[in-house]
């Protein structure tokens, strides 16, 4: 436990000296900001055409402008973790192995387990601190909105937001050592990424176990229940399968890098 801790250390010093770092959460944070406010004023300018069109009728029908807020801001969000998670995980292994820092770290007490999930909770970490400061936005929203606000569809929301940013980190990861090049492993992440996003399209229409395998595939399709405040077992599942899937695909390639230093 302690050298893992050393090198959860390690990774989030190396993660706040580095610039990079700075760039992707301030740039993530100025976007989600922007949107966030678009779509409550949009949903709010639709919510009081609402109200003065059934004053008109006789009456207006409630609307429930924060949960409608929120489901369209979380839209937005699982869409951007697409744009950003390779930015947090393109150098994870690839910097080190261009450096040579790589080896000097295999050669320490550490084993390869240590390596990899000290690594993977440094990037989580990195992640979730991006994502905390989006919390602000949500919580003022809801103590100023009447009637009570969805605190469940919030929990729920961003609870989809983690599982789906770990399993992201995880299989980025594997996808960072499998090169020694920064740009590489963020254009491979990127790739892999959008065919995780647009495999359930490829499968709309169709019909058969094929069709259903693509569309469980989909990393999107399991967050709109998150979204919609349905914490399901089968996403929560995918998600964390994903992510013990990335964390040991990148234990055995970092193994393998061990076997080639021999």
């Amino acid at each position: 436990m302690r050298n893992l801790y050393a090198i959860y250390r390690k990774e989030m010093g190396h993660y706040f000296v580095s610039p990079v770092a700075y760039v992707v959460v301030g740039v993530f944070l100025i976007l989600s900001g922007f949107f966030f406010s678009r779509i409550m004023e949009a949903v709010i300018q639709e919510a009081l055409e609402a109200a003065m069109q059934g004053m008109q009728f006789g009456g207006a029908m409630p609307v429930d402008v924060p949960g409608i807020v929120l489901r369209g801001f979380f839209n937005v969000i699982s869409f951007f973790l697409l744009l950003f998670t390779p930015a947090l995980t393109m150098g994870v292994y690839a910097e080190e192995r261009r450096r040579g820092t790589m080896e000097l770290l295999m050669t320490s007490p550490v084993t390869d387990e240590q390596i990899v999930l000290g690594k993977f909770f440094a990037s989580l970490s990195l992640y979730i601190i991006m994502l905390l400061p989006t919390l602000c936005y949500a919580v003022y929203m809801f103590l100023h909105s009447d009637p009570a606000p969805p605190w469940k569809l919030l929990f729920a929301s961003y609870l989809g937001a983690v599982l789906l940013g770990g399993a992201l980190l995880a299989v980025g990861s594997f996808l960072s050592s499998l090169t020694e090049s920064q740009l590489i492993a963020a254009i491979l992440t990127f790739g892999v990424f959008i065919i995780l996003w647009v495999i359930e399209f490829a499968a709309r229409g169709g019909s058969g176990d094929l069709s259903a395998l693509f569309q469980y595939l989909s990393v999107t399709r399991h967050f709109d229940d998150f979204s919609r405040g349905v914490i399901d077992t089968s996403g929560v599942i995918f998600y964390v399968s994903l992510a013990v899937l990335g964390i040991f695909l990148t234990m055995r390639s970092v193994d393998s890098m061990r076997w080639r230093r021999a």
